[in-house]
Parts: C-alpha cells; structure tokens; sequence
C-alpha cells in the first residue's frame, strides 16, 4: 500500500509494517524465509498513493484541488443526479473535510470515482505532525478496508494485504496466479488458533481449521492453506 503525505514527521520509502501477528507466526514456525509486509510511503505524490495521510494544517491546500474541479464539472453538467452529489461534494469540501468521508450509494459513487477527486481517497488527517509511522499504517489499512491474512510453514511465512471481504480464490490468486486458475479448497484457521497448535496438521486433526470454496469471505488473520490443480 502506497501512503502519500503531507507536512508529516515521517520516512520516505518502504516501510517494514510491525506485524505483531507475523512476528509471533515466524517465532513459531522458524521458517527459512519471512516476507513481512512493507508500506509505502510517498511525500505529496496524491496521485500515485493508495491513501492520503496529511497534518491539518494542510488540509485546505489539498480540498481547495478538489473544489476547482468540482466547480468546475458542477458548471458544465445537464444531468441533475450528477448536479445533486457534486453540490453535496461541494458542501463538504467548503466544510474542510475530505469526499471520502460522505456516505454515499454506489451510483454516486461512480460519479465520485469518474471526476478523480483526491480526497475521495481514504484521508487521514492528523493534528500531531509526528505520528506513530505504525499507527497511521494501521489507520490507512482502516480507512482503505484493507486486512492481512497468512501463509506459513517452514520453508515461509508470509503476509498478505487484501480488501476486506475477499472470497478465498481471490486471496488464492494474490499468493500466485495459479492457485487461483486451479482452486479448488481453501483451508483456513485463524491466528489465535495456530498458536495453540504445532502445526496445520496438527491443527487440522484438532478440528481448528475449515474447508472453505471459492467465494467464501476469509476473516481477518486467518491462516491460509490452498488446495488446487496444476
């Protein structure tokens, strides 16, 4: 996840994420490889981030962009339905707050998404120009709707950034392509769980884990095993 920002104390560059879930399954399993989770952080680059991170003090410069454009657009449209979320757009812009705030249906949504409005981002604004570089990937990963889930064992233990309510196949496909072409079962446990085992066999003949199919919603940091065809 890219995390652009704006007159805050933080690094530039790849950030490792500090997983306490992660640290505990490699102190576990002790594998040959751990792939943590790394954050990006860009400064000013809004167009390139995944999410904006900006001190309150600058939150004008960055809603006074998307104002311009959306007056702009306001001034051109015939279609009324576009009128009506763009004035609401207006309103909370003029209110100082970012879009992505507004509560809206997906038809407004859409309209939103269309005119590429910066704050209609997920927007963190802090009033500490020196925040917690963790905590505010963890607010990013909270406004984003974004989760973890896990693969271990000895030869690795990986993390794994996705949506929240991602279907089992989709997380598959984020491990690799080909898990996701030949799905077939997901096994899962959750973290909590695995802990209390010594393994997923172990773990499996304790019935802590379940067999999952494609579409089936994976909970936040759950352990992941895959089943396929090559």
């Amino acid at each position: 996840m890219k995390i652009a920002y704006t007159g805050l104390n933080l690094p530039q560059g790849k950030k490792k994420y500090n997983d306490e879930i992660f640290v505990d399954l490699a102190e576990k399993f002790q594998p040959a490889k751990v792939s943590p989770y790394y954050f990006e952080f860009l400064p000013d680059d809004y167009e390139a981030a995944d999410v904006i991170a900006i001190a309150n003090e600058y939150v004008l410069d960055l809603l006074i962009l998307d104002m311009e454009k959306t007056e702009s657009r306001l001034s051109r449209t015939d279609d009324l339905s576009e009128a009506d979320v763009l004035e609401k757009c207006m309103a909370q812009l003029e209110d100082q707050k970012p879009i992505c705030d507004i509560s809206m249906d997906n038809s407004e949504r859409a309209i939103v998404r269309a005119l590429s409005l910066l704050s209609f981002k997920p927007t963190l604004v802090y009033k500490d120009t020196s925040p917690d570089v963790d905590i505010v990937c963890r607010d990013g990963m909270d406004k984003a709707g974004r989760m973890f889930f896990y693969t271990v064992g000895k030869e690795e233990v990986h993390a794994w950034l996705v949506e929240k309510d991602t279907g089992a196949a989709m997380c598959a496909g984020k491990i690799h392509t080909d898990l996701s072409r030949g799905f077939i079962k997901a096994e899962i446990v959750s973290c909590e769980d695995m802990m209390t085992a010594h393994n997923m066999q172990d773990a499996r003949s304790r019935k802590l884990t379940k067999l999952v199919d494609h579409d089936y919603v994976i909970p936040m940091n759950s352990i992941l095993d895959i089943c396929f065809n090559t």
